[in-house]
């Protein structure tokens, strides 16, 4: 018997077992159905949230900030440029794989 024999949702990768990504699985976030209702319920939530603007003044500081929309248009920028910002930091500070070996 070898050593993965006993786990039943990995295989061998390089001597370590991993977890298999093709095996039915009746986990209930594994779903499609459900995926797709989450997906719904984020659309739904994002509508909810910048349509609530209509009914809530928003008091902006600096002119912009007072638009419609304004606050999710930024965050979606923001958000864009934070992974942006973290792919040009990976690639700068990435070390050869065997950086650390002796």
């Amino acid at each position: 018997m070898s050593d993965h024999d006993y786990m039943p949702n990995t295989e061998p990768a390089q001597g370590k077992p991993v977890p298999r990504v093709d095996t039915p699985d009746d986990h209930w976030l594994t779903r499609s159905a459900t995926i797709r209702k989450l997906w719904i319920a984020l659309y739904a939530v994002l509508a909810v949230t910048v349509l609530a603007q209509l009914g809530i003044k928003v008091k902006g500081y600096f002119g912009i900030d007072g638009w419609f929309g304004f606050g999710a248009a930024f965050g979606f920028v923001c958000c864009v440029a934070m992974v942006l910002v973290a792919k040009v930091l990976g690639a700068v500070l990435k070390r050869r794989e065997d950086y650390y070996d002796d």
